[in-house]
Formats: C-alpha cells, sequence, structure tokens
C-alpha cells in the first residue's frame, strides 16, 4: 500500500501537525491503556472496547485524521507517511481505544486499499476508516490451521453470484462485525495453494451462521461460522480468480505487522511498566531473580518496539509488508511469554489461586498471552518463514506441493 508521498515535512508544519494530534488526543483519550494485560475481564465478548473504537474512530474522521494516507475520495484524510508517523508517535504517549479495530484497519483495510477495485473501494472503503463498519478476517477451518492452504470452504461461481459452502473457526469479533474476508476454494482440480480465491463477505447475509466460542479466561471473541449456500457478488471476488494464496500471504503479513508493531509508534514497555509497579508494591523488586526477569522483560519490549518501528518506517515508505513482519510478531509472543512467567513469579499464589490482591485478574493476563503464540501464526510457522525468507535457510520438504486438491486426503475429506 504505497503512501500518498514519504517526503520529511518542513519543521514549522511538523509542529503545528503535532500540536494538532496531541491537542485530539487530549480531548478524546480518556480510557486506560490495557497493552499490558489480556481483554478486560469486564468486556468478554469485545463489544464495550469495540464501541469505544468505533466512538473514537468517528471523532478521528470527523476530524480529517483517520485513514491518514488513504485519499480523501474515498474517506481517508490524505496526507502523507510524515504525518502518520508524527500521529503514531503522539498515540504512543496516549494509546487510543482502538486495539479491538486492529483487524478491521490493521489487515482488512490495507487489502481493500491494495487490491481492492475502484467500485470495491469506493463502496467499502470509507466505513472500514472511519469505523461505520467493522471487518473481520476468515482463513482458518478446523482441519487447515497451520496449513491454511489445505481449506475445504468453497465458492461456486452461478451466474453473476458465487455460491459458498463450508465452515471457518477461531475468527475474532465475528459477532459484531458487519463484513469478513474469506479465502475459499475456487478450483478443486488444482494444487491446494493454486485453486483458492478471496471474497468479501456480508456477514448478515443469509445462509451465515456465527457460533461463539467461549475460553477459558472468560472471553468469547472467538468464533466459529458455518456457511450454507451463501450468496456472494460476482463484483465481491477481491483480487484474481485463484490467486487467492497470494492474497493471503500478504494479509498474513499485515496481519502480522499489526500484531507485531501495534497502533502507535516509538518505544513503548507497558508490560515492564506494570510489572515494576507490582514488583515495587509487593516489596519483592529487590530479589536479584525478579530484578533479572523485569531487565528481560524491558530489553525484549525495546527490541520489539525498534522492530517494530523500523517495520512501520517500511510501510511508511511504500512497501507492502514481507516476511520480516515475522520478526515482530516472533519477538511480542516471546515478550509475552517472559511477561506471563514473570508476572506470576511477583504475585506468587494469589496468581495461582485467583485469590486475592488482584489475583484473577493477573491470572487471566498470564492465560491470555497464551495466544499471542498462535494468533497470526504460530510461534514455529514465524520462525520457519524469519529461516526461509529472511535468513535464506534451506526450505522444509513439501511432499503435496504439486498433488491436485482432490487427490489430497486433508480435513474431512476422504
Amino acid at each position: 500500500m504505497a503512501a500518498i508521498d514519504t517526503d520529511t515535512l518542513p519543521a514549522d508544519e511538523a509542529e503545528a501537525f503535532r500540536a494538532r494530534c496531541r491537542a485530539f488526543l487530549d480531548d478524546n483519550v480518556d480510557t486506560p491503556d490495557n497493552s499490558a494485560g489480556s481483554e478486560p475481564p469486564d468486556d468478554p465478548d469485545g463489544s464495550v472496547g469495540v464501541a469505544e473504537g468505533k466512538a473514537f474512530q468517528a471523532k478521528l474522521a470527523d476530524a480529517g485524521l483517520a485513514g491518514m494516507i488513504h485519499p480523501k475520495e474515498y474517506g481517508g484524510a490524505g496526507l502523507t507517511a510524515a504525518h502518520e508517523k508524527i500521529w503514531r508517535e503522539e498515540a504512543a504517549k496516549s494509546p487510543p481505544p482502538t486495539a479491538q479495530l486492529t483487524i478491521s484497519h490493521g489487515m482488512c483495510m490495507p487489502m481493500l486499499s491494495e487490491y481492492g477495485t475502484d467500485e470495491q473501494k469506493a463502496r467499502f472503503l470509507a466505513d472500514n476508516i472511519s469505523a461505520k463498519t467493522l471487518w473481520c478476517q476468515m482463513f482458518s477451518e478446523p482441519g487447515a490451521g497451520s496449513d491454511v492452504a489445505s481449506l475445504q470452504t468453497r465458492a461456486v461461481l452461478d451466474g453473476d453470484e458465487w455460491t459458498l459452502n463450508g465452515q471457518k473457526v477461531w475468527t475474532t469479533l465475528a459477532h459484531l462485525c458487519d463484513y469478513g474476508v474469506i479465502i475459499a476454494r475456487t478450483d478443486p482440480s488444482a494444487p491446494k495453494h493454486r485453486g483458492i480465491s478471496m471474497f468479501i463477505v456480508d456477514m448478515n447475509a443469509p445462509g451465515v451462521e456465527i457460533r461463539r466460542i467461549r475460553q477459558i479466561d472468560g472471553g468469547a471473541r472467538f468464533n466459529e461460522i458455518f456457511f450454507t449456500d451463501v450468496r456472494i457478488p460476482k463484483s465481491w471476488q477481491l483480487g484474481p480468480l485463484n490467486e487467492g494464496w497470494r492474497l493471503a500471504t500478504a494479509m498474513l503479513m499485515y496481519e502480522r505487522v499489526a500484531i507485531g508493531t501495534g497502533q502507535t509508534s516509538g518505544i513503548r514497555t507497558p508490560r515492564y511498566d506494570t510489572c515494576v509497579a507490582e514488583a515495587q508494591r509487593r516489596g519483592s523488586h529487590t530479589d536479584p531473580t525478579i530484578r533479572q526477569g523485569l531487565m528481560d522483560l524491558y530489553t525484549r519490549e525495546v527490541c520489539m518496539s525498534l522492530v517494530a518501528m523500523r517495520t512501520r518506517a517500511e510501510l511508511q515508505a511504500g512497501r507492502t509488508p514481507g516476511p520480516g513482519g515475522s520478526l515482530g510478531k516472533l519477538a511480542g509472543a516471546m515478550a509475552a511469554r517472559c511477561y506471563r512467567d514473570l508476572s506470576m513469579r511477583i504475585v506468587g499464589a494469589d496468581g495461582q489461586a485467583w485469590a486475592a490482591e488482584g489475583g484473577e485478574e493477573w491470572a487471566m493476563n498470564a492465560i491470555g498471552t497464551l495466544s499471542s503464540g498462535i494468533a497470526g501464526g504460530t510461534n514455529e510457522i514465524q520462525r520457519n518463514i524469519i529461516g526461509d525468507r529472511v535468513l535464506g535457510l534451506p526450505r522444509e520438504p513439501s511432499v503435496d506441493k504439486d498433488t491436485p486438491f482432490n487427490d489430497l486426503k486433508v480435513g474431512t475429506q476422504p
């Protein structure tokens, strides 16, 4: 997704825009930043966070600051990458309540912008940018998790419409979304990576059934979705026919950038700050092993921030995210694991028993971090991508690369 302009702003213009961003954030950010933990315990299905994010984004759009580098004719601000950089720097100081918009804005929006037709962008992009509509991503299936290319959901062309049948799972916030981006098999006679296409789906269309999945921490943000003869307009095909795997790979790169870099920029150490405050409160900050753990976490979060800043700089220079996005994603997952272990050492038995001294919240935060090593691709997948596409190491063998999908035994396919 190329930025409109990547030139550095004149000093006076940059300072004026920074003041404008600062004033907006001062007037509109009054919710606490929750990036140190998992999901708020009082918002199990994400609806509160979504409502807050939508309200904030509507104000941002009214102020001419939403969709910073997107053209005005598609609902964007029509500004430059330099403007976006300033916004992210200021937003890092007062993080806005937009965490629940990450998939809609960090993954679906870039795909619409980069691969959507002029008609699709005119219809969908402005409402996405302003968060009038919320979008989800539908890739994983019960028999196609890490090996997404083994998906069995099928789309068959019938005149001017596609007929969609199949199932998706682990779809975040689907129960609150208006639209989704889905990949489905359109040529089962082709090898599994070559017969997939990408579509836009109305989540309220007849034949779409959304079932909630409740997690161990009490959250209910994930869903499984069943599609029964769902009709999709032919014009809602996103990108070329049977090139869905290439688009899915691009979307996964955007996903890893969104997860690995967050909504803001700059050096941020929220989990370290949280753990330091709790260790000081409990008097364990002088324990040498706790201090060592704190410095380990601090180092990881600083490194994660630096990787995120580099990735964002590449995006602002107009480059589509590449395999380097896996570095930030993996760094975030490793920082989350470090935080989980350290926080339980600091809180002690209260966290293990979900007891007094806020133990339940700390326990849920710890449980929530487990998803960091799965969402957006497992740590093992990230290491494979980094080894293969960043370091240039030999690829793992793929015995079914050229085998027609119909001949494979995958999922429920005999």
